[in-house]
């Protein structure tokens, strides 16, 4: 009698995702992929709320409320995340709505898991934390041996359904009268067998040793000592038969012992304590989609699983950049800084990073990188007091007043100013009714490489002679 077959739902690769502002907003992935994808959809209110758009609070609202779940973490969750993301460099540029998401992620990881052994403490730790319980190892083994015994199963079904009532009318006297022996006699009779096929086996790998010809020396005098070694007459290839005859003891190279089907599953348990086991879970407890950086680094660094917005395949490895101080090395993740905020020197470089799935962070840098120099030949100007009105009053900051308003660091006044006018003139726009306004192709304003601000002298020095 065949067994029933299996009417359950089949298992879906992730059970909860943590879903941030971005995915919700852009609609991407469309929430009939996230239902089928996963079990559960959950993300923090504070996500919600930040969302002003009308019609992407339209469509959460009808579409994905029904279904999302709203839960905010625990405290000590928010300060585990916040300080892993302050040692990876990430703290600076994390709003706490991405720290919610984060904290939210590692704490239904340790729900579902129950407890941060598949995790990582420090960034750059080197495996996981520890091993998961006992019950969940025997109960992952249990599972694989569910499953292959269902496979065996099915096709020993597909072998009997191919067979014709013809084939199973002749076999089944042969069978009846193989069943009739004792089993005494059938454990004899294998025995004898295996016997038989060992020292035919044995037999024949002397045999073949015996013909097959060796390395032949290559300071050989003559070619009729060559002839003599092929022919087996030279002591070489004595010592070599006498080498390949002898049996070799492979225990030593297995202190337990072999794996056998009998000590199978206590292996693949104690492989399971100690974490050496590197196969990866085909069903995700937990997953994350975000489309920020640094919330994907501190992610991936954690070994928490992130998935593509674009075809909800599990991210491995990131790439993306961070700013690099040229003169002491430190890396910062705002990408707006223009000082470094260690040294405090303008000294900060545009580096490519990555992040494996190892938690490994790397830069990468060139390997003939030159700094640029230029602009340093002649020495600045001496900064002078200004008139009451402001204006330069022809002596001193070099020719023409050039080096009165030069930015050399971010405390300035200069920098204040021109940091504070950038944001107001952002944030009022440019209105293309204006009478006064030109375009910049008219005016030959290109408005800095960037938009930002300038900092030093640049070419301004080495352009004019001094006197």
């Amino acid at each position: 009698m065949s067994e029933p077959t299996d009417t359950s739902e089949p298992a879906k690769p992730v059970h909860t995702i943590v879903l941030d502002a971005g995915p919700l907003i852009k609609n991407v992935p469309q929430i009939s992929t996230l239902l089928s994808q996963s079990h559960a959809l959950i993300t923090t209110p504070s996500v919600i709320s930040e969302i002003r758009d009308p019609d992407a609070r339209r469509r959460i609202e009808t579409l994905y409320l029904p279904f999302l779940t709203q839960r905010s973490p625990k405290p000590d969750s928010l300060k585990v995340v916040a300080e892993f993301a302050r040692k990876t460099g990430d703290r600076e540029v994390l709003s706490k709505n991405d720290l919610e998401i984060l904290a939210l992620a590692y704490e239904v990881e340790c729900e579902r898991n129950e407890g941060d052994w598949r995790l990582r403490r420090e960034p750059g730790q080197k495996g996981i934390n520890g091993a998961p319980p006992a019950h969940l190892a025997t109960a992952k083994v249990t599972k694989q041996d569910d499953e292959e015994q269902r496979e065996d199963n099915a096709e020993g079904q597909e072998d009997m359904l191919e067979e014709t009532p013809e084939e199973k009318q002749e076999e089944t006297p042969e069978v009846q009268q193989e069943e009739k022996p004792e089993e005494k006699q059938d454990d004899t009779a294998v025995e004898e067998v295996t016997k038989k096929v060992e020292e035919t086996s044995l037999k024949e790998s002397s045999e073949a040793a015996a013909k097959e010809p060796t390395d032949q020396p290559t300071d050989l005098p003559d070619e009729d000592a060559k002839v003599d070694d092929i022919d087996g007459h030279g002591e070489s290839n004595e010592d070599e038969e006498d080498q390949d005859s002898a049996p070799v003891d492979e225990s030593d190279s297995d202190p337990d012992g072999w794996i056998t089907p009998s000590n199978l599953k206590k292996r693949q348990i104690r492989d399971a304590a100690l974490g050496t086991a590197s196969e990866e879970a085909k069903i995700m407890q937990v997953a994350t989609i975000t489309g920020d950086f640094a919330m994907q680094n501190v992610l991936l660094q954690m070994n928490l699983n992130i998935l593509s917005p674009s075809n909800m395949q599990r991210i491995r490895q990131l790439k993306s950049y961070v700013m690099r101080c040229h003169g002491c090395f430190l890396i910062t993740r705002d990408m707006s800084k223009q000082f470094c905020p260690r040294c405090g020197q303008p000294t900060l470089n545009r580096v490519s990073c990555s992040t494996s799935s190892k938690g490994e962070f790397r830069t990468h840098l060139k390997k003939n990188m030159q700094w640029n120099n230029r602009g340093n030949k002649y020495s600045i100007p001496k900064p002078i007091a200004g008139t009451a009105n402001t204006k330069w009053s022809g002596s001193g900051g070099g020719k023409g007043g050039w080096g009165m308003g030069l930015i050399l660091a971010e405390d300035q006044k200069e920098h204040i100013r021109a940091v504070t006018e950038e944001e107001r003139r952002k944030k009022k726009g440019r209105d293309l009714m204006d009478d006064d306004y030109l375009p910049s192709i008219l005016s030959g304003d290109r408005q800095r490489a960037g938009g930002r601000i300038k900092v030093g002298a640049g070419r301004n020095v080495n352009s004019r002679k001094r006197r």
